[in-house]
């Protein structure tokens, strides 16, 4: 299997963790990435310490406390295919959380460097910015939980939705220069879902040189770390593919680079998510 494939385990760690990805596991500076499968009552706690973190309901119901704050029965889905939005949770570095489960839960949890320059909020599904971009087999779902026009240090995390026969992160776009303002260095993690959840989705990455250049086949629950190039996904046909990015880097900007031999795909500026 490629080592930029992560995959789940079957059974869930004493805390419920089922997936998690490090700095240190996956070479890089910037991003974190833990799934957790907590049941109805199961009590989850961590301290951020110096990293921020964005918790993010991606099915069933909790309560969620930080030091200072507290949210009662959060989260709207049981599945991240009913396409509504989640509940999430911003919690500054410095600062500590506690997750109840009152149903079986997925939860996410994303991690990148702070600077305990914000307050922890609830970041409720009217906040996240719902859009459809692309047309035609290009066209997908974005809902944008935490852009770079909201307050955080170093996070960005955005979750899409690609219908069967689609394909999304398309045309081919990277960002793993620091180079702006004509594009930024992001590392980036994808955490999948399919329907059916026997299905998979197809994601190639590669650079301009070929020194990276895999075709990956990733199957419900597991993730793909993009450390660098171009990185577009395809939902074959009968099968939608979700997918929750997390991305990071030393300036909280995306401005990416799209494939020159694809660009002339792009209509327009709009943002190839």
């Amino acid at each position: 299997m490629s080592n930029l494939i992560v995959s789940p385990q079957h059974v869930p760690e004493e805390d419920g963790s089922v997936l998690s990805i490090t700095k240190q596991s996956a070479g890089w500076e910037y991003v974190g990435f833990e799934v957790f499968k907590l049941a109805e009552g199961q009590v989850l706690k961590r301290k951020t310490g110096d990293q921020e973190a964005c918790l993010v309901l991606l099915s069933g119901k909790a309560d969620v406390a930080t030091k200072t704050k507290s949210w009662s029965g959060i989260g709207g889905r049981m599945s991240v295919f009913e396409k509504i939005p989640p509940y999430s949770v911003y919690v500054p570095s410095g600062d500590s959380w506690e997750v109840t489960a009152l149903t079986e839960l997925e939860l996410a949890l994303c991690l990148a460097p702070g600077k305990s320059g914000h307050e922890a909020r609830l970041i409720a599904p009217e906040q996240v910015g719902v859009e459809v971009r692309g047309s035609g087999s290009m066209e997908r779902l974005v809902h944008n939980i935490l852009p770079e026009s909201e307050p955080a240090d170093s996070l960005l995390v955005v979750e899409v939705f690609t219908p069967g026969g689609h394909w999304s992160s398309y045309p081919p776009h990277k960002h793993d220069r620091d180079f702006l303002p004509e594009e930024s260095l992001l590392e980036e993690t994808y955490y999948y879902h399919t329907n059916p959840a026997q299905g998979f989705a197809v994601q190639r990455v590669y650079t301009d040189d070929r020194s990276l250049d895999e075709t990956l086949a990733v199957g419900d629950g597991e993730a793909v770390l993009v450390p660098k190039g171009y990185h577009p996904v395809s939902a074959p046909p009968g099968y939608e593919v979700y997918y929750l990015n997390v991305m990071a880097g030393p300036v909280r900007v995306w401005k990416f680079y799209n494939d020159p031999a694809h660009a002339w795909l792009m209509p327009s500026p709009s943002a190839p998510r």
